[in-house]
């Protein structure tokens, strides 16, 4: 039997996340100051802090979710904990994006947290659950894009803007991807409880490889070209410059040298 001790212990914030929310301060004012010796290390590692809390923050908004519907499970496995380790699918759900992030610059969708299907009733409850991941990225995007859309940039530094911007790219290709219906990604867990059964079970044995075939799909020419133009129209649309993301996303990689022009 739960006793209310242990419902306060499984919503118990972890140490974890809470080092991890500590990196992301200390050098977001290493960033916003210009403290640090190597401000492109401190916009890496500020990004880079940054981007686990965000899906930190998916994954909890998942089993939060799924609490409110039905699955009271999600507490004792240490989902709403917010600690990365604690996830079905750590590799998925952090390593491989922080990864890609690095590699590529781009925000990679994690994988979801272990959900018990079974105890959520009613459709409308499981297309919330897939939705709440991607929202949570969503939510991100506007603090970080809100000094440019409210024209509020007067006194925040320039190296801080970029950073910000970068960051805000990283989460709206994070929620554009995971919102694409296809298997293995929440876009697909959003309209699949409005499948019928025969459709369900034709697709089931591709969903593992959907995820797969999407980052694929990305290095198709075409098909990048489009993925990007859109992120460019939304990024617009929120008032940042392709110049600051293009600015944050060179001072990320501080291993490489950054072009004059992005210099504060």
């Amino acid at each position: 039997m739960t006793t209310a001790t242990d419902r306060r212990h499984e919503r118990r914030i972890s140490p974890v996340f809470l080092a991890i929310l500590a990196v992301m301060a200390v050098t977001g004012w290493a960033v916003w100051t210009d403290f640090a010796a190597l401000p492109s290390l401190a916009v890496f590692l500020f990004v880079t802090s940054a981007w686990v809390v965000s899906l930190c923050l998916h994954e909890y908004a998942h089993a939060r979710t799924a609490l409110h519907g039905g699955d009271i499970t999600v507490g004792a496995k240490g989902y709403l904990t917010l600690n990365p380790l604690a996830y079905t699918h750590a590799v998925l759900s952090i390593v491989l994006p922080v990864l890609f992030v690095i590699m590529g610059g781009i925000g990679l969708p994690g994988g979801a947290v272990f959900i018990e299907q079974g105890r959520i009733k009613g459709r409308w409850k499981h297309s919330l659950i897939s939705a709440a991941g991607p929202l949570a990225n969503v939510l991100f995007a506007l603090v970080c894009t809100a000094p440019f859309w409210l024209g509020a940039l007067d006194g925040v530094p320039t190296v801080f803007q970029y950073a910000l911007a970068f960051l805000a790219f990283l989460q709206v290709t994070a929620a554009l991807l995971n919102l694409l219906p296809v298997p293995g990604l929440d876009g697909y867990g959003i309209v699949e409880p409005w499948l019928s059964y025969k459709v369900k079970r034709q697709i089931a044995p591709y969903a593992p490889y959907g995820f797969f075939i999407v980052i694929a799909l990305l290095f198709v020419p075409a098909v990048n070209d489009g993925f990007f133009d859109a992120i460019d129209a939304l990024m617009r649309s929120l008032g940042v410059p392709e110049l600051s993301r293009y600015c944050g996303s060179q001072l990320f990689r501080f291993w490489q040298e950054t072009p004059d022009f992005c210099q504060a």
